[in-house]
């Protein structure tokens, strides 16, 4: 639809609303990252099961996915074929729910334990816990990606990287040829996966609401916000604070 509408000059981009887009993958705990300079890909991480336990066998690894149903669970399960995780020790383990993949998350960064699994931005959870993306170890395979990672029982999948999703800021083609000043801010108006994870984080942590979460980004970021807007608007905006 959104195609559509930008086709038939209904629609238009205002401009990215995510500096360095959407992002899906594959994480582990940033203290392991640390501790094992070595893991840099997903194949890295596989030739080491004994560092991510599964919980219900920990002779094994554990790869955590989402809950059925998600486009993201599907690609994961067919990155673990791709990549050989199975003969490489490792299990999917299926978390059920976005709580469960959360807990599963939680629970192992609480107690500095092993963790590798499915997980995006910008996200609360990648705010209030230091995660870092695996590699993929390959270039992006349109074609590859579309013909099998994508389709859930497709038996031959091959490695390949998950390509960011563009997100950007929509107007009607009317809003934007009467918007004025309105659309330079909207232009200007983008901001990094880190500082949004951090502020959905802060948000969660405080029931805020979502003029509780403006608020506050104003108050703290302001090195972020003051780039989108004049120097007038600026100072009325820090005034009204």
């Amino acid at each position: 639809l959104v195609n559509r509408g930008i086709s038939d000059k209904k629609i238009v981009s205002a401009g990215l609303a995510l500096s360095d887009g959407a992002v899906q993958g594959w994480f582990i705990p940033k203290y392991i990252a640390d501790a094992h300079p070595d893991i840099k890909t997903i194949a890295d991480a596989l030739k080491h099961p004994e560092l991510f336990p599964a919980p219900e066998d920990t002779s094994k690894g554990a790869v955590f996915n989402g809950p059925q149903g998600w486009g993201g669970t599907v690609v994961t399960g067919q990155l673990f074929k791709a990549y050989g995780a199975d003969q490489a020790g490792f299990v999917l383990v299926d978390t059920g729910s976005a709580a469960g993949l959360d807990g599963s998350l939680s629970k192992a960064y609480e107690r500095k334990e092993g963790w590798v699994g499915y997980y995006w931005a910008p996200t609360s959870i990648l705010g209030k816990y230091e995660m870092v993306k695996l590699d993929y170890g390959v270039p992006f395979d349109k074609a590859e990606w579309k013909r099998c990672n994508t389709v859930a029982d497709c038996p031959d999948p091959r490695p390949n990287e998950w390509p960011k999703d563009s997100v950007e800021t929509l107007v009607t083609t009317k809003f934007a040829e009467r918007a004025g000043p309105a659309m330079d801010y909207l232009k200007n108006r983008n901001w990094s996966n880190s500082v949004v994870n951090a502020l959905l984080a802060w948000m969660t942590d405080n029931q805020a609401t979502g003029e509780g979460g403006a608020k506050h980004f104003l108050q703290e970021q302001p090195d972020v916000w003051t780039k989108w807007v004049s120097p007038e608007v600026v100072e009325k905006v820090k005034a009204a604070l």
